[in-house]
């Protein structure tokens, strides 16, 4: 229990929150009339009802993570009654919601309403790509469109919140969350992260066709050691402060409603327990005033990190912390009630949770009225409609990366007399896979498979033949005949390889990150025929295709592309869209480069060179003996149906004062012969510093669309603030001294110039 420093600094603490109830909040709108209704809420309520607002519980419908204490359907209604739930998640329908919300506000003593929220990652029933294939398409706008459709589409069911976005950035694509974000680069991800809590809540939260974001998993999730879910996390701050926290900051910036904390540990602290993370940092740092939720158990679980010497003291650790709300524990509802009664947690604290709570239900309109989510009607005009469709379809096709096209065998001509589509994603058969990771609310049935779009894009007059070759999972090769024969009656073949949806996604971490099963023996055997051969790799991660970049000719990254696949593939196999997507994190060329990522540090012993090369110079030096250092296809990598042509940068001043800026400008030239979008990057490196930098950063990028023969000049202006990094002082400056700036195609093929920074006065 807590001693009496211990309980000092919690006094000190509780009056800090409170001294900052009258400041605006990032996260929420809170109005003083708002702030007044939530205090006389608070004032007529029990310690009970209070604990109540602090439980979430799980749906009916299906879990998430491990279940300790399940619920069925038929207990609901009283738990209701009782006010022991502050709401339901992983459950939908508005007839169903709406019964529960009456019990709510009709049947308990202060009509408390619920909160329904749902993990609604990447779509509800119309479903997009996953969030890393949506990040590929560098395009915010579609990617706050796609937030827009899952928004609207979960509001009209009647639910107010949903479990996104997740901002995690990874380096490792063993990991199987991966999938849930937006790479490697804090920058990027930064963006994407923004767009999607925009898309998510719009302009007003209480728009019956927004719903609250909820920015994860806080903090640092997406590092854990050997690219195992849930495992450590071990970094320095500032790696943290730099790389993995800028993500979360920017959707708080961006008005997030909520946040949830991860799983795993942070030096030594599991997360959900960490007082310097969510009050130091979140809270008095970052001003967010917006409500906190725990993962899955992962209060209760501190246990079994070893921070918390029983379920109750992990509930103790959580509400100091600052965790408002429990998922799935029950802890703080059964077992605060006596620590509160002992003084060992201060009834300030549980106050101060249950305003933010009721802060958020207040935001999101469910006092003024607790019914204006979802209806009858809503949910059969507002759910895969054709405007939704065309919007995830539009996100699909953005999405697909074309990695090689020697010999410009795509697009294929749709009078192509036979094509052989084989492998076990181009069936009809499978293709629920494609709704993904996280798609419960997905019906696998609606989805657009590979095979039907062929057909339906095909004239008559051409003859598409099918086989599957083998399964996602077993080592028959059973099939492996009938697919060579198939081959070798068409003209071209397009095969669809790849990951099935459980394959990425949360607790899907791989040590193998090849193509699964048989599928490389089946492409062998197939590729073996000689036949002209497109490859459509499907993943939520980046794959190991070593053997695939060796030997075939065309390969088109697809990622997994939700409702809409076969109709967002035929748009770009055959000519309809030319693709523009690029990389948002680097692929291997073996698991063992893992992590790999383009914004990685020099060392006094840089290695630069062929990685066959001997001699006792190039032995000593940072480097793989078997293998090149570099990633088979860089971070920004992506190809298009046709060509651009960067002039030479040019720059308004060689100098910069510092807390002044400077416009670097290059002309892109389409020299090809079809229209098409290419993502122009900028990229930054701090030659000296007084801690080391990166050999490059990511501080800008424009998407373009150029007519053929058509150019264009782009443009970015860099400021001092874009140069800062942060210092052992806890600030954030540039340095004055020599830097190099970038602008290319992908982070690996770009031209270079020079500029200073005259002075070193800080930002």
């Amino acid at each position: 229990m807590l001693n009496l420093s211990q309980k000092g600094w919690l006094l000190g603490t509780v009056a800090l929150l409170l001294s900052a109830c009258s400041v605006p909040p990032s996260g929420s709108s809170t109005s003083p009339q708002a702030d007044a209704r939530v205090e006389e809420i608070l004032s007529q309520m029990t310690l009970e009802e209070k604990l109540g607002q602090l439980n979430l519980v799980v749906g009916d419908l299906f879990n998430t993570g491990p279940t300790v204490n399940t619920n069925p359907s038929d207990r609901f209604d009283e738990q209701i009654r009782q006010g022991q739930i502050t709401g339901i998640f992983n459950i939908h329908g508005a007839e169903y919601l709406h019964r529960l919300q009456k019990i709510a506000v009709e049947e308990t003593r202060l009509g408390i309403p619920l909160i329904f929220g749902a993990d609604v990652i990447h779509g509800f029933r119309s479903v997009s790509p996953v969030p890393l294939a949506e990040a590929a398409s560098w395009d915010l706008k579609a990617i706050e469109a796609s937030a827009r459709v899952a928004g609207e589409e979960s509001a009209a069911t009647g639910m107010h919140w949903t479990f996104a976005p997740m901002v995690d950035i990874s380096r490792d694509a063993r990991w199987g969350r991966i999938a849930e974000g937006a790479g490697e680069d804090p920058y990027l991800g930064s963006l994407v992260a923004a767009a999607r809590v925009r898309g998510f809540q719009g302009e007003d939260l209480s728009a019956p066709n927004t719903i609250a974001a909820c920015v994860k998993h806080f903090a640092a999730y997406g590092a854990p050691h050997g690219g195992r879910d849930y495992n450590t996390v071990d970094m320095s701050e500032r790696l943290l402060r730099e790389v993995f926290l800028p993500p979360y900051r920017a959707a708080i910036d961006a008005g997030a409603a909520s946040l949830m904390t991860s799983f795993n540990e942070l030096n030594g602290v599991p997360v959900t327990g960490s007082t310097w993370l969510l009050r130091d940092v979140l809270r008095e740092e970052w001003g967010f005033n917006g409500m906190i939720v725990s993962d899955w158990q992962s209060i209760t679980e501190m246990e079994y990190h070893g921070f918390a010497k029983d379920r109750a003291h992990s509930g103790q650790i959580g509400m100091e912390a600052g965790v408002d709300m429990d998922m799935m524990g029950a802890t703080y509802l059964e077992d605060l009630p006596a620590l509160v009664k002992s003084g060992d947690v201060p009834m300030e604290l549980i106050d101060q949770a249950v305003r933010n709570v009721l802060q958020m239900k207040m935001d999101l309109g469910l006092f003024d009225d607790p019914f204006r989510y979802g209806s009858v009607d809503r949910e059969a005009s507002e759910i895969r409609n054709a405007q939704q469709l065309e919007a995830v379809r539009d996100m699909a096709r953005k999405s697909m990366v074309l990695l090689k096209n020697e010999k410009n065998l795509l697009p294929l001509s749709k009078d192509t007399r036979k094509i052989a589509l084989i492998g076990p994603l181009a069936l009809e058969s499978n293709k629920g896979e494609f709704n993904g990771c996280w798609s419960f609310f997905g019906q696998p049935g609606e989805v657009v498979s590979v095979e039907a779009a062929f057909r339906e894009a095909m004239p008559a007059s051409s003859k598409l033949l099918v086989a599957e070759g083998c399964d996602l999972y077993s080592d028959s090769q059973a099939g492996f005949k009938q697919a060579v024969k198939t081959a070798k009656q068409a003209d071209v073949v397009v095969m669809v390889l790849g990951e099935s949806a459980v394959m990425n996604g949360e607790g899907a971490s791989r040590a193998d990150i090849g193509l699964p099963g048989e599928q490389l023996a089946l492409l062998k055997a197939v590729h073996a025929t000689g036949k002209p051969l497109v490859v459509l790799t499907v993943s939520g991660r980046p794959l190991e295709l070593s053997w695939l970049d060796e030997n075939v000719g065309t390969i088109l990254h697809i990622w997994t592309p939700g409702s809409e696949t076969g109709h967002a593939v035929t748009d770009v196999v055959f000519g309809d869209y030319n693709p523009a997507g690029k990389l948002p994190v680097s692929f291997p060329r073996l698991v063992g480069q893992v992590p790999i990522y383009y914004n990685y540090k020099a060392t006094g012993r840089m290695y630069e060179g062929d990685y066959s090369e001997h001699g006792s110079e190039r032995v000593y030096r940072s480097r793989y003996r078997d293998v090149e250092n570099g990633p088979l296809y860089p971070f920004g990598y992506g190809l298009s149906y046709t060509e651009f042509e960067y002039g030479e940068i040019r720059l308004d001043e060689p100098e910069m004062s510092m807390n002044g800026t400077l416009t670097a400008s290059v002309s892109v030239t389409n020299t090809g012969k079809v229209a098409g979008e290419e993502v122009v990057q900028l990229y930054i490196r701090d030659l000296v510093g007084t801690a080391t930098r990166p050999v490059k950063e990511l501080k800008g990028f424009q998407k373009i669309l150029l007519e053929p023969g058509e150019s264009t000049t782009v443009s970015f202006e860099i400021g001092t603030e874009d140069l800062a990094f942060w210092h052992d002082d806890n600030t954030w400056y540039a340095e004055p001294g020599e830097f190099h700036l970038f602008i290319g195609t992908n982070s690996d093929e770009a031209q270079m110039v020079k500029f200073r920074i005259k002075d070193a006065s800080a930002i």
